[in-house]
This record gives structure tokens, C-alpha cells and sequence, in this order.
């Protein structure tokens, strides 16, 4: 069976590093991004992807199977900042969330056109692309909403060329940002929304993914999958 190579990025913690690890399979080889996990690429830098993707493409051999965009930030942007600096939040996070994902989706489509292969996209998103999030998340919210599009988008447009995409909309998760943000906003209060009554553990987020990556039939092409204890329904 030929190697199945897979760049993950945001792959250092959290869900990232859990579904790095849910792909530690034989025939699997896992491309991670980050200063701990793998090739580094700052998202702050528009020409950041188009690097990462160069050097992924060489790291293995020539060819990516799978892309998942799981890189992402989650900063609070309050209403009543300075109006320049509430506008550089909208940017910055734009900027990581959307446009690096959008910029390595292109690329990878690009790749698989180009030399006639399949090719697997899955997108980490979250609850927030349809729920919304908290006053102080617009930004957070959009960019994740953006991404959930996007996946569509690319699904209904190259689904004859055999290339498959996927979202993945988690909830609450336990990682180091979601323990933040839950500390900060009432964890018990929070938890109370959850039916399932807890948050969720990377590894399950990690298994959605190695399902979208791996194993999904073709017609699931374009579907979202939320993980977040029943917190929100669709």
C-alpha cells in the first residue's frame, strides 16, 4: 500500500497534537506545523502558507494526500478597544483562522488538479460558525463561519475531480484555550449548557478528523460534523 501523506497543521497541542496522534498508523505519514511538532510557519505572515506548503511538499516527496487546517487563534476582541486595535484583532485573526486555511486549501487543490490524484481537505471550524460566540469573540465567530463556507464551497466545485472536503465543528474542548476561556466565563455555568455535561477531549475531535481523512465515503463530501455534547443542534 503506498505511503498516505498527511499535513496537519497547528499540530504542537491541543487538538492538533491529538489528531497527529490518531494518525500514528502504518502507511500514514503525518506533516506537522509548528515550532513544536514540525515545520514552523508563523499565520501572522500572508507568505506563510505558500512557504509551509513548499516545504511539506518536500518533506514528502512530491505529494500531500490530506490537508487539515486545524491551526487557529482564539484572542478576546472587546467592543470598546481602541478602534485601531479592535480592527487589527478582526485582522489578526482573520488572518490565521480564514486566510492561512484558504491559502493552503488553494494550494493543495491546485497540487491534486495538476497531477490528476485525489485529494482529502478536512477543516477544523467550530460551534461558533453557527451558534455565534461570546461579545468579546466576533471576530473568532466569523472567521469560523468563513471556514465552514469554504468547505462547501471547495466540496461542491471539485467533488469530479476526486477531491473530498470536510468540516469538523467542535465545541468546548478541553485545551489550553478552551480551560481559559472556561475559567474565565463560569466553568459551571458553561458545563450546565453541555447535555452531555462535560466539554469534549481532543481525542474525540481527533477521531472525526482521522474519519474525514481516511475513511468518509465520497458522498459525504461537504459535511459538517459538530462535536460539542449536544450544546448546539442543527
Amino acid at each position: 500500500m503506498a505511503m498516505i501523506h498527511i499535513l496537519v497543521t497547528g499540530s504542537s497541542r491541543g487538538i492538533g497534537a491529538a489528531i497527529a496522534d490518531a494518525l500514528s498508523l502504518p502507511d500514514i505519514a503525518v506533516i506537522g506545523h509548528g515550532t513544536a511538532s514540525g515545520i514552523a510557519a508563523d499565520f501572522t505572515d500572508p507568505t506563510a502558507p505558500a512557504k509551509l506548503w513548499a516545504a511539506a511538499l518536500e518533506q514528502s516527496g512530491g505529494g500531500i494526500d490530506v490537508l487539515i487546517n486545524n491551526a487557529g487563534i482564539f484572542e478576546a476582541n472587546p467592543i470598546d478597544r481602541d478602534p485601531d486595535d479592535w480592527a487589527d484583532g478582526w485582522t489578526r485573526t482573520m488572518q490565521v483562522n480564514l486566510g492561512a486555511s484558504a491559502a493552503l486549501c488553494r494550494l493543495a487543490v491546485l497540487h491534486w488538479r495538476a497531477n490528476g490524484r485525489a485529494g482529502r481537505i478536512v477543516n477544523i471550524a467550530s460551534r461558533a460558525a453557527y451558534r455565534g460566540d461570546s461579545p468579546d469573540h466576533w471576530h473568532y465567530a466569523a472567521s469560523k463561519a468563513g471556514m465552514v463556507a469554504m468547505t462547501k464551497t471547495i466540496a461542491r466545485g471539485y467533488a469530479r475531480d476526486g477531491i473530498l472536503a470536510f468540516a469538523i465543528c467542535p465545541g468546548f474542548t478541553m485545551t489550553g484555550m478552551a480551560d481559559d476561556y472556561l475559567a474565565s466565563r463560569g466553568g459551571d455555568k458553561l458545563l450546565a449548557d453541555i447535555p452531555l455535561g462535560r466539554v469534549a477531549d481532543p481525542a474525540e475531535v481527533a477521531a472525526a478528523a482521522r474519519f474525514c481523512a481516511l475513511e468518509a465515503p465520497p458522498s459525504m463530501t461537504g459535511a459538517v460534523l459538530d462535536v460539542n455534547g449536544a450544546s448546539y443542534v442543527r
